[in-house]
C-alpha cells in the first residue's frame, strides 16, 4: 500500500491529470484537478506523486470533526448535501420503454432523475430526525416507524448504482446488521 499523502501534495492522475490534495479521510483523497475540478479518489488508484507534502495536522481527526459538523448541520436544517452522480451517467438519459410498442418511450435526463432520488433520500432523513426528536410519540412507535423507514431505504438500494460515492448509498436492514 502507498504511503498516505498529506494535504497540499501534488499528483498526476492517469484519468484526471494534475491536481492538489485538498482533504483526506481514512479511505480517500479529495483532489482539485486543473482540468476536471474536484474529484474523490481512492488511496490505491493509479497516480504519480509529483510532490509529497508532509501533513502537520491529523487529517483523519480533522475529517472526523468536519463530518461531525456536517451531521449536526444536517440534523438541525433542511439543507441537502451536494451529492455527485457517477461519472458514467453524467449527461445521460433514462429511457422508459412501454411493453406496448404502439406507445412512445418516455425520456428523462438522468441528472433530473438522480436529483429526485437524492431529494427523496434527504426527505426520508429529515423524517427520521423528526421522528427521533418527537416528544409526544412513545419509544415503541418511534422504533416501528424507524423500521419502516429502514425498509424504504432498502427498497431504494437499486438506485445506488447512480451514486459516485459509496458513502452516500441507500442502506437497508441487512447493511445495518
Amino acid at each position: 500500500m502507498k504511503k498516505i499523502l498529506g494535504i497540499g501534495s501534488r499528483i498526476d492522475h492517469k484519468e484526471y491529470g494534475k491536481g492538489v490534495i485538498t482533504n483526506v479521510d481514512s479511505k480517500m483523497y479529495w483532489v482539485t484537478f486543473i482540468e476536471s475540478g474536484l474529484e474523490t479518489i481512492q488511496f490505491d488508484e493509479d497516480y504519480e506523486v509529483i510532490e509529497a507534502s508532509e501533513d502537520d495536522l491529523d487529517t483523519v481527526s480533522f475529517y472526523e470533526v468536519e463530518k461531525s459538523l456536517r451531521n449536526i448541520l444536517k440534523k438541525w436544517s433542511d439543507a441537502s448535501e451536494i451529492v455527485p452522480i457517477a461519472d458514467k451517467y453524467k449527461g445521460g438519459t433514462l429511457v422508459l420503454q412501454p411493453k406496448d410498442t404502439s406507445l412512445s418511450n418516455k425520456e428523462i435526463p438522468i441528472d433530473t432523475f438522480f436529483h429526485k432520488i437524492v431529494m427523496l433520500r434527504d426527505r426520508l432523513r429529515v423524517m427520521e430526525q423528526k421522528i427521533n426528536s418527537n416528544k409526544v410519540m412513545d419509544d415503541q412507535d418511534k422504533v416501528d416507524l424507524q423500521q419502516y423507514i429502514t425498509r424504504c431505504y432498502g427498497s431504494l438500494t437499486s438506485f445506488n448504482v447512480l451514486f459516485k460515492n459509496n458513502s452516500q448509498h441507500f442502506k437497508g436492514e441487512s447493511s445495518k446488521k
